[in-house]
């Protein structure tokens, strides 16, 4: 009997071609949007899953309290790592690490800037890394070990068997590779490609030592019986114990790493779950559209079937029967527009991964993925089929029979009518959507920064530019290339020190304020293009201002009276003079207002040298001049630089990436939204056959017959605007409060959606339309 259905089935795809074309490329759209999403959320939820143990490894963070507000961060003391196994029970296993640092290797005449991690020998079993070369319980006996990827290993010898080999880091020590290790997977927290003793860089940094300074990363492995929520509360108050700090610690599980990374007063409010969230939502709709195309066209196509509805019956067929019918052609065209969505998705997935910046991949041989196809192919076709089936089934033979056509056509109508209304709705939110997306990163990209970051170009200093620095800033300008450069601590767009023991006369005792400063060179401000409000800048010889800093406006409204020019700021009970203010500038956190800042003359620490190019330099010429002056000065290191326009721009590349995915999944939703209305178009051509006929023997115009075929649909469309502008602008609203810089929605926004839309219905209509008012009558009114 199944068989037979099948082949009904087939019989009726091939007697009616324009609709299966129709109904089959919507699904197979649907189905390529949904299975897309489902592999980017199975890469997000499953981040981090490749390591053996990740269900008991915990990064250690903080919530500091500064001025009433809670902040959230990864830096801890530096003893802590130690400290924890014999502190805490049910901790079995800690490591330390310094976060990521590239640093440069040698060996002959290979030369390679290499990103990895100062850390524990204990990482090695927290991470399960498959040590192929040496053994990971001794590789970290010596403090000049080295331990590496299989890929650098083969990138500097041409082979795997490294151990026992020698590379020198930053042109200076010999490190003594002990150990060669599998590469992490790539879709997991941990890139490094060498690891070496954390102790390396505790010994040439005595804030590591203190309990009262952070900027470690603290990782742990809790035993399988342990009770988590115990852990938290004696890491409350554990720092309190160890400094004089109000600082509460607590650990984040491994699987949220990914998912959940912003915090809001100290408690987690969010992070990528969000897109999670939101392309679930978008995967179910679009797919949901694509079943209500194929119910819309299917009871469209009713009153071709109502005959043989009708013999059915009367020849003794149930309706259980006619039901299975029914769905047996919904899921058999389903399963058709899986195979063919397979093939695109083998097309489509290449050019996918290049917009997000992952390596997704089918894998038709894992079971779960092919599971998952079956899954959407048999869902896709019970839901889309469930109402056509029966709708059908429900014909009574003998009004069918008498009539030629099946009963409930009024409802039957008012159903397919806000079918279309429901699938243009979510057409016009998405579209809304896209633009209040696009508008929002253009509004903060387009803001005033405080300072210039065109044309400045930001090197991470290595081996001795700090040291040369004058000499290489003379011939830099002598390029005739370069207005200035600077040193400073940190790159202009992500500052990393801050503290909250700077005090001052007429400082409530209360507030603790977190102030973010940066030890910099005479001509950071004149590099940088920043606005000097009042007083002066440095002094060419950073000695003589060892004593004064500058602040920011925001550091001026916060000190009060003493925020000045004139003004005495405290640290650790040594004044510093205020000689200079300058205008607010962002960075960070391109969304929120300025902080306070100070900027230090001191080149002690400085770990970047920021240069700009003359408006009218050719970037080109002025790279290779500027890459000859630091071989120079600096041979033996590769010259490696960043824009800082370029590192602003990828500041936004996860608010950018969801503009272009929701543009895209918008194109999608509308274009399977018009195949629907374009069979409806010509079922509504084709029932109307005689009554355009007899208009156009009463002298009835093209035009005028277009626009009463094409009316009831723009009907529809606007009652679509009306319906989705309130939902999209809630929606919107919501998510623009979690900016505090952010744009108003503007009303043009909505009149243009409803306008694109109804411009996009109209042509697509408007074929079918045409097709009919151009028809010769005589041939319709004959037929008839």
């Amino acid at each position: 009997m199944i068989a037979n259905y099948f082949n009904v089935a087939l019989r009726h795809f091939r007697r009616n071609r324009g609709y299966s074309v129709l109904n089959i490329a919507g699904l197979t759209g649907g189905i390529v949007c949904t299975a897309l999403i489902c592999l980017w959320i199975e890469s997000e939820l499953k981040f981090n899953h490749d390591i053996p143990d990740y269900e008991h490894l915990y990064i250690v963070r903080e919530n500091q309290t500064h001025d009433g507000k809670i902040s959230t961060y990864m830096g801890t003391p530096g003893p802590m790592g130690k400290a924890l196994p014999q502190d805490v029970p049910g901790v079995v296993r800690a490591a330390r690490s310094g976060g990521n640092s590239r640093e440069l290797f040698s060996w002959k005449d290979k030369h390679m800037n290499i990103d990895g991690h100062y850390t524990d020998a204990s990482l090695f079993a927290m991470l399960g890394l498959q040590f192929v070369g040496g053994n990971p319980a001794t590789a970290f006996q010596q403090i000049n070990s080295l331990v590496i990827s299989e890929r650098m290993a083969t990138a500097f010898f041409g082979t795997t068997d490294a151990v026992g080999k020698t590379l020198t880091m930053n042109n200076g020590n010999d490190y003594m590779i002990t150990g060669v290790f599998k590469a992490l997977p790539e879709n997991g927290t941990f890139n490094f490609q060498w690891l070496a003793p954390f102790e390396v860089i505790e010994a040439s940094h005595d804030w590591i030592k203190r309990w009262d300074a952070n900027g470690v990363r603290t990782y742990v492995q809790l035993s399988p019986h342990a009770d988590v929520a115990a852990v938290n509360r004696q890491l409350k108050t554990y720092l309190s114990t160890k400094a004089s700090t109000n600082t509460v610690c607590f650990l984040q599980a491994m699987d949220d790493w990914n998912l959940y990374d912003q915090y809001t007063d100290g408690k987690v409010t969010g992070g990528r779950i969000q897109y999670v969230r939101l392309f679930s939502i978008i995967a179910g709709i679009i797919l949901l559209i694509a079943c209500i195309n194929f119910m819309n066209l299917a009871t469209a196509n009713s009153e071709k079937r109502a005959r043989e509805v009708g013999v059915r019956k009367v020849m003794g067929a149930g309706r259980d029967r006619l039901l299975l019918q029914f769905m047996t052609e919904s899921v058999t065209m389903a399963f058709i527009a899986v195979i063919l969505a397979v093939l695109i998705l083998l097309l489509v997935l290449p050019v996918f991964n290049a917009i997000i910046g992952k390596q997704l991949s089918l894998s038709l041989w894992k079971p779960s993925h092919t599971g998952a196809l079956l899954l959407i192919g048999l869902l896709t076709g019970a839901v889309a089929g469930s109402y056509p089936a029966f709708y059908l089934s429900s014909f009574n033979p003998v009004g069918v029979l008498k009539k030629m056509k099946g009963s409930g056509n009024v409802l039957a109508g008012f159903i397919r009518r806000g079918l279309v209304v429901t699938q243009f709705s979510v057409s016009i939110i998405l579209i809304i959507c896209t633009i209040i997306v696009y508008q929002q990163i253009s509004h903060v990209k387009s803001r005033n920064l405080g300072f210039d970051k065109n044309r400045l170009l930001s090197v991470n200093m290595q081996g001795h530019v700090r040291d040369h620095f004058e000499a290489i800033l003379h011939d830099l300008k002598e390029t005739g290339m370069v207005t200035n450069a600077a040193l400073s601590q940190s790159p202009m767009l992500k500052i990393w020190y801050n503290a909250d023991n700077y005090t001052w006369k007429g400082k409530e005792p209360a507030k603790n304020v977190l102030i973010t400063y940066d030890g910099v060179s005479p001509q950071y401000i004149n590099t940088m293009n920043m606005q000097l409000l009042a007083g002066r800048d440095f002094n060419t010889d950073a000695r003589t201002d060892s004593n004064n800093v500058i602040i920011n406006r925001s550091m001026a409204v916060s000190m009060g009276a003493e925020g000045r020019v004139g003004g005495i700021i405290y640290n650790n009970n040594r004044a510093y003079h205020i000689v200079g203010i300058i205008g607010d500038f962002l960075y960070n956190n391109m969304y929120t207002a300025s902080a306070p800042f100070l900027l230090f003359s001191n080149t002690d620490y400085t770990e970047y040298i920021s240069i700009r190019f003359k408006p009218e330099a050719n970037i080109n010429t002025a790279l290779a001049a500027t890459e000859k002056i630091f071989a120079r000065y600096n041979p033996g290191y590769p010259f490696e630089y960043t824009f800082t326009d370029t590192e602003f721009a990828a500041l936004f590349r996860e608010e950018m990436l969801t503009g272009k995915l929701v543009a895209f999944f918008a194109g999608l939703a509308i274009f399977i939204s018009c195949l629907g209305l374009f069979g409806l178009a010509a079922y509504t051509a084709e029932r109307r056959t005689r009554e355009i006929g007899i208009r156009k023997v009463m002298g009835a115009s093209v035009a005028g017959l277009t626009g009463l075929l094409s009316q009831e649909y723009m009907k529809l469309v606007g009652i679509s605007c009306l319906l989705a502008f309130p939902v999209a602008w809630w929606m919107m609203q919501r998510w623009l409060q979690a900016y505090e810089y952010r744009i108003a929605i503007s009303g043009w926004i909505f009149i243009f959606a409803g306008l694109l839309a109804i411009a996009i219905a109209l042509a697509t209509v408007s074929y079918q339309a045409l097709k009919a008012a151009l028809a010769n009558p005589v041939k319709s009114l004959r037929a008839e």
